[in-house]
């Protein structure tokens, strides 16, 4: 089925930028005048806004961002100038899905499909053996990564892994072990152990604590507050916030900031002390 998205803007050559961008992943282009924004949320799976064209000031744009995501679908930000003269809560409200030029159109374009799934959490993407040590690590396919101590269940001897198979579904990856053994990692373990370790929206968590772990995290990776803010779209000041303790971010914040940094968002809330 041919997927659908609403351009909000009245330039031509954005129109035509967005459109030769889009039709190379099948993907249709619907234009809206930015002042007719009722209309452009139904049925489409992302909403791109010019800003610039637009001429929105800080307010109407996050309010156009806030109402096109909390209507379901995926909101853009595109922009003439510096991306990063938009407030951190449009790059959130948009996942980080920010153009200013050919080159981000052509990601994004790329992009879109798979980050308007909204059951992409629910399947695996890659499953290998950690880089480091002998624990498996699972990336799924929203992004977010994982490591997981052997043995996984009952079936896992401690052997080397001989090799992986995800399923059709990707919601099961089938280890098999240099012993013969055979042992699964699901996505459904995956989000239970989420669950059990406070990988919910409502855990209470300690602001400074938090930071402390996330600035020891980024010392250890060898990475700078400026370098994280570059890998992230997360302003550098804030980030520092964050590591003093003056500011507790969203759960999906810290998995950008955990995932940049190269640790889950797991560890780091497990780590977190106590």
């Amino acid at each position: 089925m041919t997927r659908s998205v609403t351009l909000l803007t009245e330039r031509q050559h954005i129109v035509r930028q967005w459109r030769e961008a889009l039709t190379k992943h099948d993907i249709e282009l619907k234009v809206i005048a930015p002042g007719d924004l009722a209309n452009a949320v139904d049925g489409q799976v992302a909403v791109i806004v010019d800003v610039d064209g637009a001429q929105l000031d800080a307010d109407d744009l996050l309010s156009t961002i806030g109402f096109v995501r909390a209507s379901g679908a995926l909101p853009i930000a595109h922009v003439d100038r510096d991306r990063d003269a938009l407030e951190d809560i449009i790059t959130e409200l948009c996942h980080g899905l920010v153009t200013s030029g050919d080159r981000d159109v052509t990601h994004v374009a790329a992009a879109i499909s798979r980050r308007a799934d909204q059951r992409r959490h629910l399947r695996f993407e890659f499953v290998t053996v950690s880089p480091c040590g002998d624990d498996v690590l699972a990336v799924l396919g929203n992004g977010e990564a994982s490591l997981h101590r052997r043995p996984l269940d009952a079936s896992d001897d401690g052997s080397d892994i001989a090799s992986i198979t995800i399923d059709p579904s990707a919601s099961k990856a089938t280890l098999l072990l240099e012993s013969g053994a055979v042992c699964q990692l699901t996505v459904a373990s995956l989000h239970a152990a989420a669950e059990m370790t406070g990988g919910q929206d409502d855990i209470a968590i300690d602001g400074e604590k938090l930071g402390a772990r996330l600035r020891e995290l980024r010392l250890a990776a060898g990475l700078t507050q400026a370098e994280l803010a570059r890998r992230t779209g997360i302003h550098r000041p804030n980030i520092a916030r964050v590591e003093a303790g003056r500011h507790t971010p969203s759960l999906e914040t810290l998995a950008r900031i955990a995932n940049a940094i190269g640790v889950s968002t797991t560890r780091v809330l497990v780590s977190r002390g106590s």
